[in-house]
C-alpha cells in the first residue's frame, strides 16, 4: 500500500498548482523507489516510457514551424481568405470545421487537424475574421468566446470521430479487455459501427450550438454598442 503514496504526491501537487510535468515526474520517481526499484531501474522505466510514446513529442517540431509561418503572416492570410466568402459566418465556418475534423478522425487522420497545427494558426483567425467582417472590431471578451468555440469544434470532432476508426487505441483496448475478461469474441468493427450514431448525434448537437453562435455574437455586440452609445451621449 505504501506505493500508493505516489498518488498522494500527484493530488498534493495539483492541489497546490505546481508544474504538472514536475509533479508527475516526482510522483513516478517516488512510486518506483517505494516499490523497491533501484534508481537505475526507475530511470530505465522513464526511458522505456519515453521511447514507447515518443510520438507525443511531435509538438517540438510542430510548434517552431507554426511559429515561423505565423511570423510571415499566416494568420493575416487566413483572415483575408475568409473575407472572400461573404456567406460564411463564424458559426457556419466552425460547423464546417467540426465536420471536417470528425470525418478526418473517423478515417484515422487524427493528427491532420489539431489545436497547435490548425486551430490557433488557421481556424481561430478565420473565425475571428468572419466575425470582424460582419461586426467590426471585436471586444476582448467576444474574441475569447470565438476562440473557445473554435477549440470546442476541434475537441468534439476528434473525440466522437476517432471511435469510428477501427484501429484507434480506445477501440482496441475495449475489445481486448472484453474478450479477455468475458471470453467473448467482440470485433473492432462492431464497436466502430455503434460509434457512428453517437458521432452523428454529437455533430448535430454541437453543430447546432456553433450555428447559434452567430445570434449570440449579434446580440452581445448589439447590446455593447447600445451601451457605448448611451455612455457617449451621457458624457456629452
Amino acid at each position: 500500500m505504501i506505493v500508493l503514496l505516489g498518488v498522494l504526491v500527484v493530488v498534493i501537487g495539483f492541489a497546490t498548482k505546481r508544474n504538472p510535468l514536475l509533479v508527475v515526474g516526482v510522483a513516478g520517481i517516488a512510486t518506483g523507489l517505494l516499490g523497491g526499484l533501484s534508481p537505475g531501474k526507475v530511470l530505465a522505466a522513464f526511458g522505456d516510457g519515453f521511447a514507447g510514446s515518443r510520438a507525443v513529442t511531435i509538438f517540438a517540431i510542430t510548434l517552431p514551424v507554426i511559429g515561423l509561418l505565423e511570423r510571415y503572416g499566416l494568420q493575416e492570410q487566413a483572415r483575408r481568405l475568409i473575407a472572400r466568402f461573404a456567406g460564411l459566418t463564424t458559426g457556419r465556418f466552425l460547423a464546417l470545421y467540426l465536420g471536417l475534423r470528425q470525418i478526418g478522425a473517423a478515417v484515422g487522420l487524427t493528427n491532420v487537424f489539431g489545436h497547435a497545427q490548425t486551430v490557433r494558426p488557421l481556424a481561430v483567425p478565420m473565425a475571428e475574421g468572419a466575425a470582424e467582417r460582419k461586426f467590426g472590431q471585436l471586444p476582448d471578451r467576444t474574441r475569447e468566446k470565438v476562440r473557445s468555440f473554435s477549440a470546442s469544434a476541434d475537441n468534439v470532432g476528434l473525440f466522437f470521430g476517432e471511435d469510428v476508426f477501427l484501429a484507434v487505441g480506445s477501440i482496441l483496448l475495449i475489445t481486448g479487455f472484453v474478450n479477455t475478461t468475458y471470453g467473448t469474441h467482440l470485433e473492432p468493427l462492431q464497436l466502430a459501427l455503434w460509434a457512428i450514431p453517437t458521432a452523428v448525434c454529437a455533430f448535430v448537437v454541437h453543430g447546432w450550438r456553433l450555428l447559434r453562435l452567430d445570434r449570440q455574437l449579434e446580440r452581445e455586440l448589439l447590446t455593447a454598442h447600445v451601451h457605448n452609445t448611451a455612455a457617449v451621449e451621457a458624457a456629452q
